[in-house]
């Protein structure tokens, strides 16, 4: 079953919509169109922040070279290549219950790897999306569809998970970075070797 679908910068509260969820799938997908034959290889990553907006250390910066929060709380799920084939390209999971009390937000970030290399932006993707899982109960619950031209752009936030008061909620984003995955680590004080 098909969960609520949201638009660019609308929100939902998961807690509200699915009060069982504990652990939740944080799905993202995509495809390339056709391109000029280079590999096209998006990476999805996560980023825990704090009430000001910050990383606590780079030990927040969760992707597939660092596939795990040190508490556990949010693990990666491994490397996609390619993009190919129906269905999630990328998965992170987030239990709810160990994201340490002054992690306010976990955004979702996916950036392409090589994209100045190899002439690539984002306006060569289609079918973006990011979606929220129970994975106990395997039920979707909200999923937004990024649908905007971002010719320029090679990185984008998709969404974050954030707390409201006692309340996980999901906000859809879809906000691109020009200056790749650097620049959206930069600006929340991941220091990148």
């Amino acid at each position: 079953m098909a969960g609520l679908t949201l638009t660019k910068g609308s929100n939902l509260s998961l807690t509200k919509a699915d009060p069982g969820l504990t652990q939740a799938l944080v799905g993202l997908g995509w495809d390339p169109r056709t391109t000029t034959g280079a590999a096209f290889d998006l990476d999805a990553s996560a980023l825990l922040l704090g009430a000001d907006g910050k990383v606590r250390s780079s030990a927040d910066f969760i992707f597939y070279n660092q596939p795990s929060a040190a508490d556990g709380s949010v693990v990666h799920q491994g490397d996609n290549r390619t993009g190919e084939g129906a269905g999630d390209d990328e998965q992170v999971l987030v239990d709810l219950g160990k994201v340490a009390a002054d992690v306010e937000r976990i955004m979702f970030v996916v950036s392409i790897d090589q994209a100045e290399a190899r002439g690539q932006n984002f306006g060569q993707v289609r079918g973006a999306y990011c979606r929220v899982v129970n994975q106990a109960s395997e039920q979707e619950i909200v999923r937004f569809d990024l649908s905007e031209d971002a010719a320029p752009e090679t990185a984008m936030v998709f969404a974050e998970l954030y707390r409201h008061n006692t309340e996980w909620k999901f906000r859809a984003i879809g906000q691109g970075y020009a200056t790749g995955l650097a620049g959206v680590a930069g600006d929340h004080g991941v220091q990148l070797g």
